[in-house]
């Protein structure tokens, strides 16, 4: 088997596949983690999302990654809880997970908000994930299972056989054999695709990601407002998820006491695969066989699941009905 992208994605079904008992090959243009990956907020939960054909793997999302936890000691995962509101309207709906606070109950999570709102949703099992730091995880023991990792290696095609069977891989340092190809490329997934013929619909999407110095505490959940999504990376450091840093800075400064010597430190813009229809493109391609798909949104959110069950479907042989609404034939 030959997962082409070492973002946090194609790692989790390197390393599910190669725990499974599976021959795997990781194969990516740079480093693990290097791409989107490395631009994603990282919030794990459901994020309110209760619907669609994925929202089963969002609901787990939690349950999955305390699972590659303890697989995998060392996980760089903070289990801090997220805190959601609005500045408009009554009490929000609740999803699984998630119970509405008061404004005591929030200053109590949040002590440094200069003004708490009436309500807000808490969702104490949710967290956050250093992506780069999981990938990298997820490789290794990828590698302690078995799997041979290629990095700095861009695939440039899928190679097929007379038949038109998928027969491996060609990249920039020679190619690959194998039987399987497992495509978890991001957006490079549809470039990939259109010479064999297979239309994957998946767009870029700008992920703007905001880095800040910020005192040590200021911030002690996710925090998800109509300004920002932000959390505390480091003793000294904020990331924020926002369209403007200049308004997402006047956002934290006004939001939260002893916030005024909040400085921005960088501005990054990463580019997230989005399917068509904001749902994961999960599963095999019948016009080519031995050719499956793994490319969605959330994909941070959704790895630990997504590849648990891939590596079920590949190396058992068996559809799993939580990926049934996910199939590529459904465009």
């Amino acid at each position: 088997m030959i997962v082409v992208g070492a973002g946090i994605v194609g790692a989790s079904v390197a390393y599910h596949a190669a725990r499974a008992g599976a021959t795997v090959t990781l194969v990516d243009a740079g480093r693990p983690g290097a791409g989107v990956t490395a631009d994603s907020f990282a919030w794990i939960g459901a994020s309110g999302v209760l619907t669609g054909p994925a929202a089963g793997m969002r609901a787990t999302a939690t349950e999955e990654y305390r699972r590659v936890e303890a697989e995998l000691p060392g996980l760089p995962v903070i289990w801090s809880g997220s805190l959601s509101w609005r500045a408009e309207g009554g009490a929000p709906e609740v999803g699984p997970g998630q119970e509405i606070v008061d404004a005591a109950t929030v200053m109590t999570l949040e002590p440094n908000l200069r003004q708490p709102p009436e309500w807000a949703v808490w969702a104490p099992g949710d967290g956050a994930v250093d992506s780069v730091g999981v990938t990298e995880r997820l490789v290794a023991g990828a590698r302690a299972h078995g799997a041979r990792v290629h990095p700095d290696a861009a695939v440039t095609a899928v190679r097929r056989d007379a038949a038109g069977r998928v027969a491996g891989v060609e990249t920039a340092v020679g190619p690959l054999s194998g039987t399987t190809v497992v495509l978890a490329a991001g957006v490079a997934t549809a470039a990939l695709g259109a010479p064999l013929g297979v239309r994957v619909p998946v767009e870029p999407s700008p992920s703007p990601l905001f880095r800040f110095r910020a005192p040590a505490n200021l911030v002690r959940t996710v925090v998800n407002t109509q300004d920002f999504d932000l959390r505390q990376v480091a003793a000294d450091r904020l990331i924020a998820a926002a369209d403007s840093p200049e308004r997402t800075l006047a956002a934290v400064r006004s939001t939260f006491r002893g916030a005024g010597g909040v400085e921005l430190l960088s501005t990054r813009l990463g580019v997230r695969p989005m399917p068509a229809d904001g749902e994961p493109i999960v599963g095999p391609v019948a016009e080519v066989p031995g050719l499956y798909l793994a490319v969605m949104h959330s994909g941070v959110t959704l790895a630990p699941a997504v590849g648990r069950l891939v590596a079920r479907e590949l190396t058992d042989g068996i559809a799993e009905p939580a990926l049934s609404g996910c199939r590529p034939d459904r465009f």
